[in-house]
Formats: structure tokens, C-alpha cells, sequence
């Protein structure tokens, strides 16, 4: 099992690698994972799951810094481990 491979299926556990008339696609419930990056079409399969580990990395990217993005809970968790390292770091000192 490749490293790109382990990287997909620790995010999404039911992927697997769907053969068509386009080439191998990465497809996780019926949905293929890097169609939102218009990654393009392959015959090989060690190449569709880099382009889906690729699309992962980007996801988790553009969910971390992309305010538009991010959901009202990731931003209020992400001010409340701002606040508590200003908290304990005030306590240090």
C-alpha cells in the first residue's frame, strides 16, 4: 500500500479505485474525491490515488485558512486555544 494511498483512506476509510471509460478515479461513496481540483484523468492507478491525496492536503489547506471556509465551530474552537495559551501563558510569567 503506497503513502498516498494510506493518506486517503485514513480521511476517507470507504475510497476505492473505480475503473471507467476515463481512466482510474478515486471514488468515496459514490462521489469522486478530486473532482472539485479538476484533477485530471489517469490510467494508472498509483497515479489516482496521488491526485486523491493531493486533493485531500488541498482540502484540509483551504479548511484551515480560508475564512469563507471554515464552519462557525472550527472558528470558535480555533479562539478558544488562542485564548487559553494567552491564559497560561500570562500564568507563567
Amino acid at each position: 500500500m503506497s503513502k498516498d494511498k494510506k493518506k486517503v483512506l485514513k480521511q476517507y476509510p470507504d475510497a476505492y479505485a473505480e475503473h471507467g471509460m476515463n481512466g482510474v478515479r478515486i471514488m468515496s461513496n459514490d462521489v469522486f474525491i478530486a473532482a472539485e481540483f479538476y484533477m485530471p484523468n489517469t490510467n494508472d492507478e498509483e497515479v489516482a490515488w496521488g491526485h486523491a491525496a493531493m486533493s485531500c492536503k488541498l482540502t484540509q489547506n483551504f479548511n484551515r485558512a480560508h475564512p469563507s471556509r471554515m464552519s462557525l465551530t472550527d472558528v470558535e474552537s480555533k479562539l478558544n486555544r488562542i485564548h487559553k495559551r494567552k491564559r497560561r501563558g500570562r500564568r507563567v510569567k
